[in-house]
């Protein structure tokens, strides 16, 4: 029997400049806005990777996006760096006769995107830093790999941490759990937390993937306000049952009693981050419990 896909195709909210928001996409790509620009960061829009098939629709389709101002991809695996997806990105941007996105992407990679029709390619090292209009992009380390197919291991691979003025956001790419995430938030003290939680089992796939508990951790060791789950429920990529990532979090949390501070995001829905508030965020836009999702997502 065929799996039907599940999930939502939704169209972003735009926000005012000095706005942060967020438009989960699936997987591990999402739709920011922060600075006054557009950003996409690891988009994949196919419904097939190879034989993998898509669970869940994305949840915004490009045809639907804003100009895009700029691209960020966190390594040259397949389910990150999708290049007919990436073509169709600059498409858009043509077909609203705007100039085609920046693409930021690690050290050794540029090679990937360089024929895709990009303004240009910025490659980056850990711990370096780019200037994007308002915006201060940095390259963070993770624990991983980046090779595209089985030789070519000199690509580089980590996270990024995009910053405007006091707002920030840090998305980890993948990653197992590492000492980095400590340094990472006393060097960059992101807002906002992208984590990935699902591809964890057999225990071996935690050499180069984080479990929930580990994303606790590294949001713990990190110091955000907020911990957003990515890396999970779209693709079968590991032997977990599908819903457990959300499920183990929310066990997770609650044991950490950080409930409050995790928001499950819903495919095609713009979150609104506004400005910290007495040392704290406040997102003015629709606060989901991980319980309510996680017994939802995959009904």
């Amino acid at each position: 029997m065929l799996t039907r896909r599940t999930g939502r195709t939704g169209r972003a909210t735009l926000v005012r400049e000095g706005q942060m928001a967020l438009t989960f996409i699936g997987h591990s790509s999402f739709f920011a806005q922060i600075g006054g620009m557009n950003l996409l960061i690891d988009p994949i829009f196919t419904r097939w990777l190879f034989v993998l098939k898509r669970l869940r629709r994305p949840g915004l389709r490009v045809r639907d996006l804003p100009v895009i101002d700029v691209v960020l991809v966190s390594h040259a695996h397949f389910d990150h760096l999708h290049r007919p997806s990436l073509r169709a990105i600059v498409r858009n941007n043509r077909r609203k006769r705007a100039p085609a996105p920046v693409i930021i992407v690690p050290r050794h990679v540029g090679d990937l995107v360089s024929d895709l029709g990009f303004r240009r390619f910025v490659e980056l090292d850990w711990w370096q830093e780019h200037r994007e209009g308002k915006l201060s992009i940095t390259h963070t380390p993770s624990q991983h790999w980046g090779a595209r197919i089985i030789r070519d291991v000199h690509r580089g691979f980590g996270g990024y941490v995009i910053r405007d003025g006091e707002r920030s956001l840090y998305h980890a790419g993948d990653t197992a759990y590492f000492d980095g995430f400590g340094e990472i938030g006393r060097r960059l003290a992101p807002e906002i937390a992208l984590l990935p939680i699902g591809a964890y089992h057999p225990a071996s796939f935690r050499n180069v993937h984080t479990n929930p508990a580990d994303a606790v951790q590294a949001f713990l060791d990190l110091g955000a306000e907020w911990l957003v789950p990515m890396h999970y429920g779209t693709f079968r990529l590991s032997h977990e049952p599908i819903d457990e990532p959300l499920h183990f979090l929310d066990r997770e949390a609650r044991a950490h009693h950080i409930e409050d501070r995790v928001l499950v995001m819903q495919e095609g829905v713009t979150n609104i981050f506004e400005r910290a508030v007495a040392g704290r965020a406040h997102k003015s836009v629709r606060v989901e419990r991980i319980a309510s999702e996680a017994r939802r997502s995959h009904s």
